[in-house]
């Protein structure tokens, strides 16, 4: 069963950044995260969840939605098993809880604002809150 944990939350001044981090592990044997798309999320109070990004697994192909386009990267380190979500010139809108998820049979895809989000698993979330 594959289990997905996020870090690196915390209080951030607006025009700072932050580096959240993806931690995956139980995969089936033969595999890595490095293998699976990885798609990063958020949800702001009284809103719905909306996409960040993703990034594809295999080819590392990187989508984004177009509010965080130019400010937020997705990247990942397969030693690690880890994807992270680097993410600079924050504003206040920006806060929110961030989550990360994967899945064997997913793909990598944002347009406009909205990405895909057939994921199985799902981490807890980490807040991120921009504020001065």
């Amino acid at each position: 069963q594959l289990q997905v944990v996020e870090s690196g939350g915390g209080l951030v001044q607006p025009g700072g950044s932050v580096r959240l981090s993806c931690t995956a592990s139980g995969f089936s044997l033969g595999h890595t995260l490095g293998d699976y798309s990885v798609g990063w999320f958020r949800k702001a109070p009284g809103e719905e969840r909306q996409g960040v990004g993703c990034i594809s697994g295999g080819r590392d192909n990187t989508d984004y939605v177009d509010s965080v386009l130019g400010r937020f990267a997705i990247a990942r380190d397969n030693a690690k098993n880890t994807v992270y979500l680097t993410m600079n010139s924050l504003k206040p809108e920006d806060t929110a809880v961030y989550y990360c998820a994967t899945d064997p049979d997913a793909g990598c895809s944002c347009t406009g604002f909205v990405c895909y989000s057939g994921y199985d698993y799902w981490g807890q979330g980490t807040q991120v809150t921009v504020s001065s």
